[in-house]
């Protein structure tokens, strides 16, 4: 992993669209032409699949069971119908400098809802707690979801933050635009800066973000932007996710880094790193337990 640090952050490691062949992009190119798509598209087969891939309109979703039940399921398809998964096939970057967001959270919810990464295709599914769905105690305010193609290794102690290990998750994105999306959306969107949250010894990476048609998105683009911009945001960020298990019983959650956000160099460099976590784990250089790798 000492080589990973090394590496320069103007470059990252990605994968294409139902490949997990890993190749490099660069991020210096420019950003065009923004495909936004929310239709409905009914098949032959009579099931509805909500089309909302703002980056790619052939990328849909499709809905199992009711939410709010333990049978809920957002799966993701492409065009032809076939699962994919959006954790290991929608790929981290297509060489605009942007990275492609997938909302678990819509902001003003409460239902904890997260990718379920030891199933096939691993849909997005409300967690659950000794058979019950799981909520927070209080809405979310922005945007929560994960970014394709990483994973924080719990094999790994980083020494820059307390020696904690990864929590075995594809990596968390805070995206503090305005609109409010929907489960399964998938954002093109810059990181801002990024908060190193301690949960019960285990590192648990939040990338904040914004999306590129937030109507401020030209204004912010480190960390210093967001409190200029939107002040007071990363601190109810870190106070938001510190406190939510406290109305359980619990300890807040702690913060390394100083207790405040990284810049968003350093934020680049959790993402290189974390991909390439990611590569190994899909090459299978390191055990996936029960994750599944489909």
């Amino acid at each position: 992993m000492a080589a990973t640090r090394a590496m320069a952050v103007a470059r990252q490691t990605t994968c294409c669209l139902l490949s997990k062949r890993p190749f490099s992009l660069s991020s210096k190119s420019h950003i065009t032409n923004l495909c936004f798509n929310n239709k409905r598209v009914f098949l032959s087969s009579k099931r509805v699949f909500s089309c909302r891939a703002i980056y790619n309109p052939e990328v849909q979703i499709k809905v199992e069971g009711q939410p709010g039940t333990l049978d809920y399921r957002v799966f993701f398809v492409d065009n032809s119908g076939k699962k994919i998964s959006p954790w290991h096939d929608i790929p981290l970057q297509l060489g605009d400098g942007a990275f492609n967001f997938i909302v678990e959270i819509p902001k003003e919810s409460s239902a904890k809802m997260e990718a379920a990464t030891d199933e096939l295709y691993t849909p997005i599914k409300q967690d659950t707690k000794k058979g019950k769905l799981r909520y927070y105690p209080y809405n979310i305010n922005w945007n929560y979801g994960l970014l394709p193609q990483t994973w924080e290794d719990p094999s790994f102690a980083n020494s820059e933050v307390e020696g904690a290990f990864g929590d075995n998750d594809p990596v968390d994105v805070v995206e503090i635009g305005q609109t409010q999306r929907k489960i399964g959306d998938i954002l093109k969107v810059k990181p801002l800066g990024v908060l190193a949250m301690i949960d019960e010894g285990e590192l648990d990476w939040k990338i904040v973000a914004i999306s590129l048609d937030d109507p401020k998105a030209s204004l912010v683009n480190d960390v210093d932007d967001v409190e200029k911009h939107f002040p007071g945001t990363l601190s109810a960020i870190r106070d938001w996710f510190r406190d939510y298990k406290i109305p359980d019983g619990k300890p807040a959650n702690k913060f390394g880094l100083g207790n405040k956000a990284a810049n968003k160099d350093y934020a680049l460099k959790v993402i290189t790193e974390t991909n390439e976590s990611w590569a190994k784990l899909v090459k299978r250089s390191i055990s996936p337990g029960e994750l599944s790798l489909v």
